[in-house]
């Protein structure tokens, strides 16, 4: 008699499908909570300075709080998330909060999604199967002084350094010059933190896990440096991401910063972690092949955000309907001038 097949979670650890289950939920809030903070930041904006113009009266909109409110649970069900599986297996899956962005933004705000962009979404689920069947186990930590001498490694130290070097660099040259016209400045400052925040997010998931199992990590120093560095970081992000969303669409936003951030992340992962150390070469190929996969379908998306079925992306009467209703020039994704400042 043949032998039984291995049922699809053979080979998964407990603590891997419990991460899974976590960054999936994590993918339907998070990806819905874009689309709710996009409306409140343009209603805020409406009614008097907006985001992407240095202004904070996003802070009195309730829409905005409720999409705030949404990311929250998402980023709470992502932090726990990390605490059970590896960063290589969790991170990636954020793919799935772009197709939830992209079919509420065709939907709700009107940015059009291509049949391309329809297939965009089928290669980042593709992606994503592939990396979540080749993951590897987390590691087993005892102590959150071990997550510490693992940051403190000549490696990683190096490359934390050269990412905070390159954020400032970003906002105190880069983006009072260029910050309303490329997007890669905000992005890329967003991605550049997120990576380190993402690592300070994963010890503190673990130091909280350790502590409700039994063994307390909150004597621990090392435990509330990390709560410090991913608090700071993580308020960064929420500024320049807020800048992003304001000043660039929606569609163009998410997936860019979701393939920087994730890319450092994993970056920043295997240099922290080791976690490719763990595994076979087959593995590690199929885990990169996935994420390439994952790659192309944001790609994808970036490239038919603006395009409609039946119709050239340089239609005038489209394009000019998109910028007066949008304030936008959807084939590049670059803000025009907003009304207020041509009269002035």
């Amino acid at each position: 008699m043949a032998a039984e097949a291995p049922s699809w979670h053979e080979g998964m650890s407990s603590d891997n499908i419990k991460g899974l289950v976590l960054a999936l939920s994590s993918s339907f809030f998070i990806g819905g909570s874009f689309i709710v903070k996009k409306k409140g930041l343009k209603k805020a904006g409406a009614s008097g300075i907006s985001a992407g113009a240095g202004g904070f009266t996003y802070l009195y909109e309730p829409l905005w709080w409720l999409g705030m409110i949404t990311m929250i649970v998402g980023e709470i069900a992502n932090f726990v998330a990390y605490a059970f599986a590896p960063a290589l297996l969790v991170t990636p899956l954020g793919a799935l909060s772009i197709i939830i962005s992209a079919v509420l933004a065709h939907i709700i705000l009107r940015e059009k999604l291509h049949i391309f962009g329809v297939l965009g979404c089928v290669l980042c689920v593709v992606g994503s199967t592939a990396i979540v069947l080749h993951a590897p186990q987390e590691r087993e930590i005892e102590s959150v002084t071990e997550l510490w001498q693992m940051a403190m490694e000549p490696a990683f130290l190096l490359y934390a350094t050269l990412v905070i070097t390159c954020a400032i660099i970003l906002i105190f040259h880069f983006i009072p010059q260029y910050g309303q016209t490329h997007i890669m400045v905000y992005i890329g400052v967003c991605s550049l933190l997120g990576s380190l925040s993402v690592m300070g997010v994963k010890a503190l998931g673990i130091a909280m896990k350790l502590t409700l199992s039994g063994v307390n990590q909150l004597v621990y120093p090392q435990t509330w440096i990390f709560a410090i560095i991913v608090a700071t970081f993580l308020l960064t992000q929420l500024n320049y991401l807020n800048k992003a969303l304001d000043t660039f669409n929606t569609a163009v936003v998410s997936p860019i910063y979701y393939v920087m951030f994730t890319s450092l992340t994993i970056l920043a992962s295997v240099i922290m972690f080791k976690d490719w150390d763990r595994q076979s070469p087959t593995q590690v190929i199929t885990e990169l092949c996935g994420f390439v996969t994952i790659l192309s379908g944001t790609f994808l998306l970036h490239k038919t955000k603006d395009m409609v079925d039946g119709a050239s992306t340089s239609s005038t009467i489209r394009l000019a309907k998109h910028v007066e209703e949008d304030g936008y020039n959807g084939l590049e994704g670059i803000p025009l001038r907003r009304q207020e400042s041509i009269r002035s």
